[in-house]
């Protein structure tokens, strides 16, 4: 790999690592979670964002959170969508655990063209969402945008459907899966015990306690709910 891709590579990762998180935090990233996200040091996760700030990319001042400028969103979409249609790919077609996708959609996204994209894309019915319930940017660069919410806001016993579940630690996918806690299951918020920092559900006529902080990587919608 030549040192211009590699420059290439890093810029891509760190437009769509701000991109994945202001999709669940509109206040966007700091340095510090950004760092961790690309397994870096704040020192060269501050660098990178610094250089990408003077590209016109990203948007930070001293102390602020780290958010995307709008060539930034442009360019972290066109990321995202190569990288969850190679997700969706890799699911349905070479049957990956959804826990394995991330981590290995993510080696090829830099390999491949846009044209193979655009075939893939095709070739799979163009998917409107990947395997984690994430949609799919349109090739004009479209986002699916959905009334959902986390699962600690879900109201009390009231029967919500699973649409998103962020991506990205595969322990964490794999505790979900095992638990049935996938998109498109039906469930009820049936106790909030704040202070001890936990969500307890009803799925499937059984029971789950779920920390408030792993809740949190699931978003639900009560739209077509019917029971749980």
């Amino acid at each position: 790999m030549t040192g211009k891709r590699e420059l290439s590579t890093v810029r891509e990762d760190y437009l769509r690592a701000v991109y994945s998180v202001e999709e669940w935090d509109d206040e966007g990233v700091s340095v510090t979670e950004l760092a961790a996200i690309m397994e870096v040091v704040p020192s060269t996760a501050s660098e990178n964002v610094r250089k990408l700030r003077d590209a016109g990319l990203l948007d930070h001042q001293p102390y602020q959170k780290v958010r995307l400028t709008e060539a930034g969103r442009k360019e972290a979409i066109e990321m995202v969508r190569r990288h969850r249609i190679l997700e969706t790919f890799l699911y349905k077609s070479l049957g990956y655990s959804w826990d394995e996708l991330h981590f290995e959609a993510h080696e090829l996204e830099h390999a491949v063209s846009d044209r193979f994209i655009d075939k893939l894309d095709e070739a799979l019915g163009f998917p409107r969402f990947d395997p984690h319930g994430d949609p799919i940017p349109g090739k004009d660069g479209s986002v699916h945008r959905c009334s959902c919410f986390t699962l600690p806001a879900a109201p009390l016993d009231e029967v919500v459907q699973i649409v998103r579940i962020r991506d990205g630690e595969p322990e964490v996918l794999r505790y979900f899966e095992q638990r049935d806690i996938l998109p498109g299951a039906k469930l009820r918020v049936v106790e909030r015990a704040d202070v001890a920092g936990q969500v307890t559900v009803e799925l499937n006529g059984a029971r789950i306690d779920i920390s408030t902080a792993l809740a949190a990587r699931i978003k639900v919608t009560p739209e077509r709910a019917e029971s749980a």
